[in-house]
């Protein structure tokens, strides 16, 4: 520094000169418009903001629109004696509310302790938590991973905002952030911690698909919320932060880390001692999660009866005005109580009856159903299916149907046919292989004077899944010989003057078509015989006859009223671009021959109607769905119910069907010490075996045969439906009264006709074929005897001799009556004529209907009458010439029936 005099002056001259004072103002003053530029940016800043604070907090949800109310309830499904059978789920709905007075004091304490300790100190909102979640975050390198969000927080974040899961970056959460703790602070103001605490717990997601800590405990530990142990709440508390992670069933040592750290916060909190935080930490908890697991999975399937079930409760929610997307939401998350028609101990004895493999026959048969994906070298996908499969192997055998004698069987084909579709470089991508058991069964059993079905199986084997193929409702198969009684003889006996008496003569008959009708038994035919033994002995030509007579038309409308839903008059089946018309207004109605079959539990409630005098009443699986606060929304108390025949054709029905178990078909299935009526079921080639029966307290329908309509082997297979039928209603009838079938009060009288010919006998001709009847008053018949004749015979032809006939002598005669108008075209039988030209033409020849020999006049108006006359004499000489022969050994009598080669019961 130069401190001389001329320093010091050339210092105060450089200071006063002009330059230098421009230059410090203009320094001064932008140093000021800086100022106040950074101050109005400033400002400015802070007023936007403002301003968007604002708008995020008033584009928040208004604090009365607010519901922290949890929504999504399981549905749960109970049976007659209220024991919950089944809980119905979907996404989000698991979750069973409690009240505050059901929830634990360790449990509230463990979430608060491991969530929020200051929970009871802050107004919504953790300031010292958030100041510290930010420390820990800058001290770690800006890498925030502790939370700060409250359990009000939390409980905005489940229910308020429960798009969070797709915010598009850190605007969106952030915007989400301050409406979360803004609503967390305006909800403290309105609702007390404790309602808050209780949202919250009936809310968090606690893995395995539980929402809520009730929905939590019975997962894993099978209890109610309020019988949890401190170990137990410290599991499901640490839960909460990592649903998955912590799972205390996939990952047990996770949770237990987890559950140390929550017992930890509980004692430094001073919610639990010392000695209950070491006792907590000894329980070996987790052994018990994973018994009670393999329970749970085993139960998560729901039953054959509860498919069904959710699938009348659907069609209900969609008749009462319900939409698709409303009445599956509804089922499955709305929280119902469906109260269920099932009897649990009725359940009890079908599943063991039909999950017994000793009730099936030996060496079980499987049905394949199989998919393949391969990986090809090159990344292609390549698909086969089970028609791909069965296609490949037909062209080596091509009776091949996918049915294996044995599982081993079909492993090793499925490793061929592997071998044999991949390449080289090419893998299997997914393979699907289901075995299914054959000959697959059903069985629905109703209480026929209410409806109500109590109990129901679908099918054979383990039930893999939900809603998988329910034999007893979803397939429909021919009902075979047990449409007889819905379609020929309740229509016959109800309105078209016809009785248990009523002769039918089992000659042969062919349908309109020209195909002959046949027997089960074989070609030979029985002769005259009763609608009463017709029914006992299931004979197809009587029943076919039958419906002929009262036509198709009739029987029809009968098995609607009857309640099958699956019947068609008329369906249009285009097959290989040719389109066919079909309709089961037919003969072939009377053997069950019908275009698409019938469900076991259709056929079930027809011969209900029956065992209820007659009156039908629409199955039904449940009586009251009640909501979620617990208002009726389907009400099925009331019975749907008709009149479908008259109370004493039942039990005319039912008397008949009764001698079918005692003395006919089903005499296998009589289990004793109770009244049984029902009637054996079996399609012409074997492809379905039924029998449906009845006492006077339970109806029920069996039915066997293969998934694929493969034809039952002989013996044990044919007869499994009598057996299964015979093992449940035998044990169902343990301990119940034994009781007989009421008769009407009045309606009903008895009558003696002659078995011959069902009607009046004349004394000295019908004495050795007398038989007692039943008879709805009014159809007692008032004719005589047209069977048993006594008078000039003619010896040629065997009947009545005329007037002018040559061969008459005295004796008794046996006549075949004369057929109903309908019949006689069936009746005919087919001969071949010359024609004038010499062709050869067939024509059918019907029956002689005359009631007398045919030596009448109008034979004798023939130029070559007399010849004729002395060519029969000549037969009539030579057959009594015959009889004078020494007899050859005697053959089988014919209508001898083969006996059934397993029980010793005829077949049908």
């Amino acid at each position: 520094m130069n401190y001389s005099k001329k320093g010091i002056h050339n210092k105060q001259k450089s200071l006063h000169a002009t330059s230098a004072k421009l230059g410090r103002k203009l320094l001064l003053a932008t140093l000021n418009l800086s100022l106040l530029l950074v101050l109005a940016v400033g400002i400015i800043g802070l007023c936007m903001g403002l301003g968007i604070f604002k708008g995020v907090i008033d584009s928040a949800p208004s604090i009365e629109n607010v519901q922290v109310t949890p929504t999504g309830f399981s549905t749960f499904v109970y049976d007659l004696e209220g024991n919950q059978t089944a809980k119905l789920i979907s996404q989000n709905s698991n979750r069973i509310p409690v009240t505050q007075d059901m929830i634990p004091e360790d449990l509230a304490h463990a979430f608060v302790a491991i969530e929020d300790e200051r929970f009871y100190e802050h107004n919504g909102i953790d300031i010292k938590g958030i100041f510290r979640a930010a420390y820990t975050g800058i001290m770690n390198g800006f890498h925030f991973t502790e939370g700060a969000s409250t359990i009000t927080q939390q409980l905005l974040k489940n229910n308020v905002f429960t798009d969070w899961t797709s915010e598009q970056g850190f605007a969106d959460s952030m915007k989400r952030k301050i409406q979360e703790q803004y609503l967390a602070i305006e909800l403290t103001k309105t609702m007390s911690k404790d309602d808050v605490l209780l949202n919250y717990m009936n809310t968090i997601n606690l893995g395995q698909n539980t929402l809520g800590v009730q929905a939590a405990s019975l997962r894993y530990f099978n209890k109610s919320v309020n019988s949890l142990t401190l170990s137990e709440c410290a599991v499901i508390a640490g839960i909460t932060q990592n649903p998955s992670r912590f799972n205390p069933i996939s990952h047990p040592d996770d949770n237990a880390a987890r559950r140390k750290k929550v017992l930890g916060n509980m004692l430094d909190q001073g919610y639990i001692t010392q000695t209950e935080y070491d006792e907590a930490m000894a329980d070996d908890v987790y052994s018990r999660i994973q018994v009670v697991n393999e329970d749970a999975e085993e139960s998560m399937v729901n039953t054959y009866f509860v498919d069904a079930l959710t699938d009348d409760v659907m069609n209900d929610l969609l008749a009462a005005g319900y939409n698709e997307t409303q009445a599956f939401t509804l089922l499955y998350s709305g929280g119902l109580k469906i109260y269920s028609t099932q009897d649990p101990h009725i359940q009890s004895i079908c599943d063991e009856v039909f999950s017994n493999e000793e009730n099936y026959p030996a060496n079980t048969r499987w049905y394949l159903n199989y998919a393949l994906t391969i990986k090809k070298a090159n990344g292609d996908f390549e698909n086969h299916s089970t028609e791909m499969y069965r296609a490949h192997y037909r062209e080596l055998d091509p009776s091949f149907n996918l049915i294996y004698d044995s599982q081993e069987d079909a492993y090793a084909q499925i490793e061929d046919y592997k071998s044999f579709v991949l390449g080289d470089g090419d893998e299997v991508f997914d393979e699907s292989i289901n075995l299914t058991p054959q000959p697959q069964v059903s069985i629905t059993v109703e209480d026929q004077s209410t409806g109500y079905v109590v109990a129901m199986v679908g099918g054979r084997g383990a039930k893999e899944g939900s809603k998988t193929l329910n034999r007893a409702t979803d397939t429909t198969r021919q009902p075979g010989s047990t449409f007889k009684i819905v379609a020929a003889y309740a229509p016959a006996l109800d309105s078209a003057g016809l009785t248990l008496a009523t002769v039918v003569n089992d000659a042969p008959f062919n349908y309109a078509n020209g195909r002959p009708v046949r027997n089960w038994w074989g070609d030979s035919y029985r002769g005259l015989n009763s609608l009463r033994k017709g029914i006992i002995d299931s004979m197809n030509i009587i029943a076919v006859k039958t419906l002929t007579m009262i036509t198709p038309q009739l029987g029809f409308d009968y098995v609607k009223n009857f309640g099958f839903t699956t019947v068609v008059d008329r369906k249009e089946i285009t097959v290989n671009g040719e389109t066919q018309i079909f309709s089961d207004i037919q003969q072939s109605l009377a053997l069950g021959g019908i275009t698409e079959g019938v469900t076991n539990e259709e056929l079930n409630a027809a011969y209900a109607a029956i065992a209820n005098g007659g009156t039908y009443i629409k199955p039904k699986l449940y009586t009251r769905v009640v909501d979620h606060d617990g208002n009726v929304i389907l009400d099925n108390t009331e019975p749907d119910s008709r009149q479908v025949i008259k109370e004493t054709t039942a039990w005319l029905l039912t008397s008949a069907m009764m001698d079918v178990v005692t003395q006919g078909t089903g005499s296998s299935v009589n289990f004793g010490n109770m009244a049984i009526a029902g009637k054996t079921g079996t399609t012409s080639d074997y492809n379905d075996i039924w029998f449906s029966g009845y006492t006077p307290y339970y109806t029920a329908t069996t039915w066997a045969g293969y998934d694929n309509n493969t034809k039952l082997r002989k013996g044990d297979e044919r007869n499994v439906a009598k057996k299964l039928w015979r093992a449940v209603m035998a044990k169902i009838h343990e301990d119940l009264p034994s009781e007989a079938f009421q008769m009407p009060s009045s309606g009903l009288v008895q009558a003696t006709v002659c078995a011959r010919s069902g009607k009046l006998p004349i004394a000295g001709l019908c004495d050795g074929t007398l038989r007692t009847e039943y008879f709805a008053e009014g159809t007692v018949p008032t004719e005589s005897c047209d069977v048993h004749y006594q008078g000039m015979i003619c010896q040629y032809c065997n009947l009545p001799a005329s007037e002018q006939c040559p061969f008459k002598v005295g004796g008794v005669l046996e006549l075949t009556p004369i057929e109903h108008p309908n019949l006689q075209q069936g009746s005919a039988t087919m001969q071949q004529i010359t024609n004038a030209d010499g062709s050869v033409s067939t024509v059918a020849v019907p029956q002689n209907q005359s009631a007398t020999c045919p030596h009448n006049a109008e034979f004798y108006a023939q130029p070559d009458a007399l010849a004729i006359e002395e060519q029969q004499r000549n037969e009539i000489a030579a057959a009594q010439a015959a009889l004078q022969q020494p007899p050859a050994d005697a053959a089988p009598a014919e209508g001898t029936a083969p006996l059934d080669d397993s029980d010793g019961v005829p077949t049908e």
